[in-house]
This record gives C-alpha cells, sequence and structure tokens, in this order.
C-alpha cells in the first residue's frame, strides 16, 4: 500500500506544483545553495501539459506495477530518499541550468522496482530483469552524457536525458541503502 500511496502523492504534489509558478519550484543550478528546497521541488514542477502529463502517466504505471509486484514500504522510503538524490545529481551537470519534471524520480522508481523483482525466484526475477534491462537499453539510447537538453520528436519541452540517468543511479543506491538485509525469498501472497 506503501508504493501505492506514494505514486498518488507524486501525482497530487505534481498537479499542485501545476497551480504554483514554476520558477518558484523548478531546479536552478545557481540557487541550489540559498533554496535547498529545489532539490525536491523541481519534481512537481512542469512545463507544459503534456510534460504533466507523460509524468502522471508514469506515476499510473508504477502504481500498476508496483502493486502487481507487491512492492510495499522498504521500496517505497527507497523511492523518497531517491527524490533528493536525483536533483542532486544533477550537479554533475553545470550545463543544465534549469530542471524541471518527475521523470528522474520515475526512473529511480524503475530501478528500484527491478532490483526488488531481481531478488526474487522464477518469473519474477525475470520480469525484473527485463525491466532493468530495458532501462538501461533506454539510458544508452538517450545518451545522457550528450547534450544537457534534447528535443525529442512528439514532445513540446526539451528532455534532460541526465536527470533520467541521475534517477536511475539514485534509484540504485537509495535501494542499496534501505533493502540491506531483505531476503531472497518470494513475497508471502
Amino acid at each position: 500500500m506503501a508504493w501505492l500511496l506514494l505514486c498518488a502523492a507524486l501525482a497530487k504534489l505534481s498537479l499542485l506544483g501545476w497551480l504554483l509558478p514554476r520558477e518558484a519550484l523548478d531546479w536552478q543550478a545557481g540557487l541550489v545553495t540559498q533554496q535547498p528546497w529545489r532539490a525536491v521541488t523541481a519534481a512537481f514542477a512542469h512545463l507544459t501539459p503534456l510534460h504533466l502529463g507523460a509524468n502522471l502517466a508514469g506515476c499510473a504505471v508504477l502504481a500498476v506495477l508496483g502493486v502487481r509486484a507487491g512492492l510495499g514500504a522498504r521500496a517505497a522510503v527507497a523511492a523518497l530518499l531517491a527524490l533528493p538524490l536525483t536533483q542532486l545529481g544533477l550537479l554533475l551537470r553545470p550545463d543544465l541550468l534549469r530542471y524541471a519534471g518527475l521523470s528522474g524520480v520515475l526512473h529511480a522508481m524503475v530501478a528500484i522496482a527491478a532490483l526488488t523483482l531481481l531478488l526474487r525466484p522464477g518469473r519474477e526475477r525475470v520480469v525484473g530483469a527485463a525491466i532493468a534491462l530495458g532501462l538501461a537499453a533506454k539510458l544508452a539510447l538517450e545518451d545522457p552524457l550528450g547534450p544537457a537538453l534534447r528535443v525529442t520528436a512528439g514532445f513540446d519541452f526539451a528532455v534532460a536525458p541526465f536527470a533520467h540517468l541521475s534517477g536511475a543511479v539514485a534509484g540504485v543506491l537509495a535501494w542499496g541503502l534501505t533493502m540491506r538485509g531483505l531476503p531472497r525469498s518470494p513475497r508471502t501472497p
């Protein structure tokens, strides 16, 4: 239930963020020391209605995945920890002056789900491996170490591929910090 509640909270905060001035919430590298809250609030600022819709759809997909996979409180805590880690990772790209959106955190959550499933036996392990391989392929194809912003067909906003990589890495780190000692046995039905 915790994972589902987290997905719902991320969606609601994104909708609330849409009502607020984006300039007060978004990631601005030059303001990170004076306004550290942006390490969290930037996830809830969106550039266009399509940007918001895409991230809300991501929340819905991850909610379904989490329910089907039985992702619990530890996974939700890992995702919460990954949120500021994702944004702080953006400091490694000083040419990314501004950033807004939930996609980095959503990539963190995908990594957390994949790693959790990889610890389980049978079909769940195969699903976790497929998700992890899909995430790795997506990140590689996006060339996150290339230009900081990229125009992508079908989107009316520039995508920041490094934020996706930062999120995936933050998800792995957060998973490692919160899932230590997790038993390698099937979940209880």
